[in-house]
């Protein structure tokens, strides 16, 4: 026998309760407290994959050496009911200490949101006039050249993702030739800790 629940979403094709088509897709910032040994990050990669979870930008690295525990920042995005699906999710991986929704923390501590920076390394195949132009837009950007020779540069930019994303965008038509980024690391402001 179909209890009523099940009935109301045959039409979806699934027997489980199915989130309304009308919620928001929201971008969250995730930090993950992990034991630092091997695995870990694969098994918290796979639970995303594994249930078909998009990752926007992935960063991990040890923070703190003597206890062995790396952080895990993961940007992710999903209507609300997915995220706090994601968040249970993760909080039940065994190596797992502690996961921290940076977004929903902010909103707790009434704050605009998360700090959040990211590092890109990009490179610029230019001479002439367009050469001038990029070393004059580098500066707007507080760009560092890192590497250049008579007809390249090397810039390294740090900031918002949007920031970078500019950047970028003016550098295309005068000789972008690669991009390499780091993801996104990110804290909460005040006195707490994560």
């Amino acid at each position: 026998m179909i209890n009523k629940m099940n009935a109301q979403n045959l039409g979806f094709g699934s027997a489980y309760l199915i989130e309304s088509d009308n919620d928001p897709i929201e971008i969250h910032t995730l930090s993950v407290l992990v034991d630092n040994e091997p695995g870990v990050l694969a098994r918290v990669i796979g639970l995303f994959s594994g249930r078909g979870y998009n990752i926007e930008s992935l960063t991990v690295s040890e923070t703190e050496t003597e206890q062995r525990l790396s952080r895990i920042t993961v940007v992710t995005c999903g209507t609300p009911h997915v995220i706090r699906q994601i968040h249970h999710q993760l909080e039940r991986i065994v190596p797992v200490h502690r996961v921290v929704d940076l977004h929903v923390r902010a909103r707790e501590l009434k704050q605009d949101g998360p700090i959040e920076r990211e590092l890109a390394l990009i490179k610029v195949v230019a001479e002439g006039a367009d050469r001038v132009e990029a070393l004059r837009l580098a500066e707007a950007f507080r760009a560092e050249v890192i590497d250049a020779t008579v007809n390249h540069f090397v810039f390294e930019v740090t900031g918002k993702s949007s920031k970078l994303d500019q950047f970028i965008a003016v550098m295309r038509p005068l000789g972008l030739a690669e991009v390499c980024r780091t993801g996104i690391a990110a804290m909460n402001r005040g006195p707490n800790r994560m």
